[in-house]
């Protein structure tokens, strides 16, 4: 099964990580050095770009995940309320999630595979805790640790199942009401963070020869290369005040 720790690039993701990559570094390159060194010397940081980008992926699949389980739990509990055992609405709620999902979605992969197992005699608090583990969610990980203990504890888990999942909605709704009020601001910063490049372009379009004692000299390059690093403090800075953590 899928461990969503971690990513794997198609081959069609890696031309397209790589290409943004190489036109950042050539547009880094010429604007603030005008120089192909600049460019050879930004190669090495390929490795930390990819990183980054592996980083964001596995963030939005596991954000992904984490709406889709909470799809799957709603329909369990929907399926214990109408008197069905807890193994049996799972699959009850595998074939909710099917008129939801596509075959071949996360949660509908994930689903199948617990009621398999179940049909298996599998134990279904570690096939729970075994998805919670490979996912990486804090709400998967959460619930599962709260089913476990109901289910060695003889709790009522339908009263347990119920408000869980009416705590991660509410926790969900607020994350979407939040990334609603901050939409319009990180485009803003997206924007922002453009401005000083594209004067840079400008600059150089409408007069060529206006920079060029920044360029090919010592103090040139240091005084660029301090705007470059501003730059890029300011870039960061922006991104964290525009991500927000529920």
């Amino acid at each position: 099964m899928t461990d969503y720790r971690k990513y794997s690039f198609s081959k069609r993701e890696w031309i397209g990580t790589l290409g943004i990559f190489a036109a950042l570094a050539a547009a880094v390159s010429y604007l603030f050095y005008r120089s192909f060194l600049a460019f050879v010397l930004c190669l090495p940081l390929a490795g930390r770009f990819v990183k980054l980008r592996r980083a964001s992926c596995i963030k939005k699949r596991q954000r992904v995940l984490a709406r889709q389980f909470l799809d799957g739990m709603q329909s369990v509990s929907v399926a214990l309320a109408a008197g069905y055992s807890v193994e049996t609405a799972f699959a009850e709620a595998l074939k909710e999630l099917g008129t939801m999902y596509e075959k071949d979605d996360m949660i509908v992969r994930e689903f199948r595979y617990i009621v398999i197992q179940l049909g298996m005699n599998r134990n279904l608090e570690e096939l729970l805790l075994y998805l919670a583990v490979r996912s990486g969610v804090e709400d998967i990980r959460n619930f599962a640790d709260i089913f476990s203990a109901a289910k060695r504890t003889g709790g009522n888990l339908i009263a347990i199942i119920r408000s869980t999942v009416l705590m991660a909605s509410q926790k969900e709704e607020t994350k979407r009401e939040i990334d609603t009020c901050l939409s319009a601001k990180k485009m803003e910063q997206n924007i922002m963070s453009a401005v000083p490049a594209l004067i840079l372009v400008y600059v150089q379009t409408v007069s060529p020869g206006f920079l060029d004692g920044m360029y090919h000299n010592p103090a040139g390059v240091v005084i660029m290369s301090a705007c470059l690093a501003v730059y890029g403090l300011a870039w960061l800075w922006g991104r964290k005040i525009v991500n927000i953590e529920v």
